[in-house]
């Protein structure tokens, strides 16, 4: 049964916002756009609650299930700790503001994705229009390539029937729910960006703690930010390219730090 099928069982006629359009863009996207999200994370130090808030708001309008087996989880939105988050970072000695810290973690929207190279039905695939790793729950086969090729482990796979679980009980009709034995992962809220609004998670922030937008626009805040702070990205040495970064610190408080990232290790360390 497709998607639609089960918005019209419900009596709610869906729309289905995953579906792959024939020219590869989406309406409202335009040409020459690549969309990156920073994470701040100097402003989530002090600040554990604003994760809970951040991956309700994500998990709340996308009707993600909420199961209690970790078996059966699946997840758009979630925290690590820091040194779990970039384990692949040698560092010797972790600064105290860093070590064990919640670490937001999403799909990465990468300009070289490998989930999309294995997909055999292209359910998943790179939006050329603005860089988005859209996902098409029709075309889904639930073969789990994709789960095993991407490196930063952002897809999770419906072992249970989604409309099943306790939060789903009045789903959210703005946005199709699921089937059982489909993938599914944070689409950057490409069916807001159609609308022209900003993806839940930054629309939750109070004070920048995520921004998004346009890294091919030298005058985005994306890039302004880019520009003036230290900012790093998961598993670079993969050359995946991810499209999501965490700011550590601004320059200058590095520099006073004798260039010193995570207490020990400079950053030209980890190029």
């Amino acid at each position: 049964m497709g998607l639609g099928a089960i918005g019209a069982a419900g009596g709610v006629a869906l729309p289905v916002v995953a579906s792959r359009p024939d020219d590869g863009s989406s309406a409202g996207s335009t040409g020459g756009k690549r969309l990156a999200m920073v994470i701040d994370l100097r402003k989530f130090r002090s600040n554990d609650a604003l994760l809970e808030r951040l991956v309700d708001a994500c998990h709340r309008i996308h009707n993600v299930p909420d199961f209690d087996s970790p078996k059966d989880e699946v997840k758009w939105l979630w925290s690590e700790d820091f040194e779990t988050v970039f384990h692949d970072q040698e560092f010797h000695f972790i600064r105290s503001d860093l070590e064990g810290k919640p670490t937001l973690i999403l799909c990465n929207h990468c300009d070289n994705p490998p989930c999309t190279r294995v997909c055999p039905t292209e359910a998943t695939w790179k939006r050329e229009s603005d860089g988005v790793v859209m996902m098409d729950w029709h075309r889904c086969i639930g073969c789990r390539y994709c789960i095993v090729a991407c490196p930063y482990g952002s897809r999770s796979f419906n072992f249970k029937d989604p409309r099943t679980a306790a939060n789903l009980a009045e789903p959210v009709p703005t946005f199709p729910t699921r089937m059982r034995g489909v993938v599914e992962k944070c689409n950057f809220c490409e069916e807001r960006l159609a609308k022209g609004q900003q993806p839940a998670c930054v629309e939750a922030c109070d004070d920048d703690q995520i921004v998004f937008g346009d890294l091919n626009d030298p005058e985005s805040k994306v890039r302004r930010l880019l520009g003036e702070s230290m900012a790093i990205r998961r598993k670079p040495g993969l050359g995946t390219q991810p499209a999501v970064y965490y700011i550590i610190d601004d320059p200058e408080t590095l520099e006073s730090s004798g260039g010193m990232m995570f207490g020990g290790v400079k950053e030209g360390d980890h190029a």
